[in-house]
């Protein structure tokens, strides 16, 4: 396999990113959504994360986009502005292959610059690839939602994880609008 590349997610990427999502959407329990967004929906989505000034980045293999991650900042509140919950989609056809650890730790790179000290992922509990990978890159189980999503015929949990960026809570933040 060649290298992976990453770098930011541009307009013209979202018909690549729009596919790999509604593939997710119809035939896993990764998303909680039951319909995929349009592709004009995708964009607006894209739109908001990168006007906030938060990461939104593709994973390209010889030209062909296999994977995408995102941050948004966790909840709209303004204490919650130190605090990103990261999204990761790889292409079904290239899972498991590092494709999702190149992802994470650039988006862990990008959120520890713009000043995040703590990221959260909400999983579903149906998701087995992502416990692993999030195990992997430092994060610690932070609480489960049992029941929250109805998809597919049964009830779904969440799990949420957790782990520190930069300096976590071990010292006051940095100004951030």
């Amino acid at each position: 396999m060649s290298d992976v590349r990453i770098h930011p997610c541009e307009q013209e990427d979202m018909p690549a990113v729009a596919a790999i999502y509604a593939y997710y959407v119809r035939h896993s329990w990764a998303s909680f959504e039951e319909s995929p967004p349009s592709r004009h929906e995708m964009e607006q989505r894209w739109s908001r994360v990168v006007a906030d000034g938060m990461p939104y980045l593709i994973a390209e293999i010889d030209g062909v986009i296999v994977g995408y991650a995102y941050a948004t900042i966790y909840r709209g509140r303004s204490a919650y502005r130190f605090t990103a919950e990261n999204s990761i989609y790889i292409h079904h056809e290239h899972a498991r292959r590092g494709i999702g650890s190149a992802l994470l730790a650039a988006l862990i790179e990008k959120c520890e610059a713009l000043g995040c000290r703590q990221m959260i992922a909400v999983i579903s509990d149906t998701d087995a690839g992502s416990v692993p990978l999030h195990t992997r890159f430092g994060f610690q189980p932070a609480g489960t939602l049992k029941s929250v999503g109805f998809k597919f015929g049964r009830w779904i949990d969440t799990l949420r994880m957790q782990r520190a960026l930069g300096p976590g809570d071990s010292t006051p933040p940095s100004a951030r609008s």
